[in-house]
């Protein structure tokens, strides 16, 4: 059976194993099922981790994939970072093939350790089925490509199955373009809003208005989905306008509310920013709704930022000149980055959602977080987090300085009546921003469950406040959502050992005290994590309870020490 490796070439329509299954599937009982498997974001890993570790990783999906499939199918190479894979099933039925798409999805979700990387991804998938849908390889190829193309617009849909009737309905952008010209007056596009959130105490502190089209033939759409042929066929400034409007005329009604400390995000695109009336358009709007222009922020990605300069400058500096805030929108995926921050002072920097999903266990994605907070602060900005959805990335966040953050931890995009619910309530999730103040906080991490218990067994009589993790992972969730002082990991553990673990966390807490315990000594390893600084103290198994009983308490002192605190014998 086919397996992947670096080398293989990429996969043609005529490549003889697949032809072979399409040929069979003509006479077989059940169907084959053709699956398009897309990587997505997979140029960061390249472009913040290097080309070996993306080949690396590539090579190591491509196993995962085989394994899953087995026997009954193979996988093969397509693209940069996408696969397709053919696989038999026993009936026809389209929730098998459904079934097995997302299987493979759960197969590449799966946390994957590239070292020392451990990376998180995600995929899109479409499917075809053979024969139902054709027997030609290149038609059943370009069936399933169409489909990962619509999951990749599609919300909340990892896996796309080619229908007939979704074929017909896009299959070419003119008649998305006709249909978009008709959105306008039939009342297709709606405006949803996701709330920002203050990094001190969970307060709602504004929201981003986010354009939805709900096409009553293609279904409910993205702005990524039809906002580039809106701009081709010249309808994004009426779009823009209708969604000024909008907005504006939410942010009096609210307002009226009595809501008046907050703002809202809007996103604007290059052609608007280039209209000469665009400026003196949205100022007079703002006045004759009588707001005040802190309640407006337009939110600029780097692509708006890339062309024209001299126009797009000064309309974004008469902007605010007249007070309107100014976003820097999923900062650090566009050529125009650092440059961007030069010309265009802004008012908040948001980093792209890319680096947030990996930062708490990722060291290079940690560093470049923090290092853009530092930046955004330093260059006297704000800093919000885009797509923040764990308890850890929000921890981790907020140890970083991070200013506000946005992302389905708090909230999906909503329509305004829930929007206007939460802010009558002020404050999202406030559970998750109460402190909890301990001194004397140990986590215990090791493997071994056996061990972790005799661990939590021996130093609960101390009185420490104990956190228990069998897994650096789960370790990482504890450290982003707790208030540690000291850890005790083991160094032998399947994920990685614990000089390496206790080196990441060195990084993103520096002012824990660290120790290693284990019945293994590497004396290269143990020394130069030492003199490095990763860790404090190498202790030894089996341990004598009362003298490791003494290295805590000595590590705790130790903290206190460096915080400047008197410690507790």
């Amino acid at each position: 059976m086919q397996t992947v490796a670096p080398s293989l070439e990429r996969l043609g329509a005529g490549h003889p194993v697949l032809a072979q299954m399409i040929r069979d599937a003509r006479t077989r009982d059940g169907s084959l099922v053709l699956l398009h498997l897309d990587i997505d974001h997979f140029a960061s890993v390249n472009q913040n981790m290097g080309v070996d570790v993306g080949d690396a990783a590539l090579e190591a999906i491509g196993a995962r994939l085989q394994a899953a499939l087995g026997a009954c199918g193979a996988v093969w190479r397509h693209g940069s970072d996408e696969f397709v894979a053919a696989a038999w099933l026993d009936d026809d039925a389209p929730a098998s093939a459904q079934a097995l798409a997302e299987a493979l999805v759960a197969e590449i979700e799966r946390p994957l350790e590239v070292l020392p990387y451990t990376l998180f991804l995600d995929a899109k998938v479409g499917v075809s089925l053979c024969p139902q849908h054709g027997t030609e390889p290149s038609a059943l190829l370009q069936l399933a490509e169409n489909a990962v193309r619509r999951a990749s617009h599609a919300a909340h849909e990892h896996v796309q199955l080619h229908s007939s009737a979704a074929a017909d309905r896009s299959q070419s952008e003119n008649g998305i373009g006709r249909q978009i010209l008709e959105a306008l007056p039939n009342g297709e596009f709606r405006l949803r809003y996701q709330p920002k959130i203050s990094a001190r105490d969970g307060r709602v502190i504004g929201m981003e208005a986010l354009l939805r089209w709900q096409s009553p033939t293609l279904g409910l759409l993205l702005p990524e989905r039809f906002l580039p042929t809106a701009e081709r066929i010249g309808a994004i400034l009426q779009i823009g306008n209708w969604m000024l409007d909008r907005v504006v005329a939410q942010i009096r009604a609210w307002r009226e509310q009595g809501f008046d400390d907050f703002f809202v995000g809007m996103n604007v695109t290059t052609q608007q920013l280039l209209d000469p009336e665009f400026v003196d358009r949205l100022l007079g709007r703002m006045q004759q709704a009588g707001l005040p222009t802190a309640s407006l922020v337009l939110e600029l990605n780097e692509r708006a930022l890339g062309s024209n300069i001299d126009v797009v400058h000064r309309a974004v500096s008469a902007l605010r000149h007249e007070g309107i805030g100014v976003t820097l929108d999923n900062f650090g995926t566009g050529d125009a980055s650092l440059g961007a921050l030069v010309r265009y002072p802004a008012d908040i920097l948001k980093i792209d959602r890319s680096f947030i999903n990996a930062a708490p266990a990722g060291s290079r994605e940690t560093a470049i977080v923090r290092a853009l907070i530092a930046m955004g602060h330093q260059l006297g900005m704000k800093v919000i987090a885009n797509g923040v959805e764990t308890e850890a990335q929000l921890g981790f966040l907020r140890r970083a300085d991070c200013d506000y953050f946005q992302g389905y931890l708090f909230g999906e995009p909503m329509s305004a009546e829930t929007a206007g619910q939460a802010l009558r309530r002020r404050y999202l999730r406030p559970e998750l921003f109460t402190a909890t103040k301990s001194h004397r906080t140990l986590l215990l991490v090791d493997d071994e469950e056996n061990v972790l218990r005799a661990l939590v067994r021996l130093f609960r009589r101390d009185g420490y406040r104990i956190l228990a993790a069998g897994n650096v992972r789960d370790a990482f969730g504890l450290l982003a959502t707790n208030e540690v002082q000291v850890i005790l990991s083991d160094q032998r553990m399947s994920e990685m050992d614990g000089t390496e673990f206790l080196g990441r966390v060195k990084m993103l807490y520096p002012d824990t005290i660290r120790l290693v315990l284990s019945g293994y000594t590497d004396l290269a390893t143990v020394t130069e994590a030492i003199n490095r600084g990763a860790i404090y103290r190498f202790l030894t198994k089996p341990w004598d309870d009362n003298v490791l009983r003494d290295h805590i308490r000595q590590a705790f002192r130790t903290y206190d020490a460096q915080r400047g605190r008197e410690g507790t014998p």
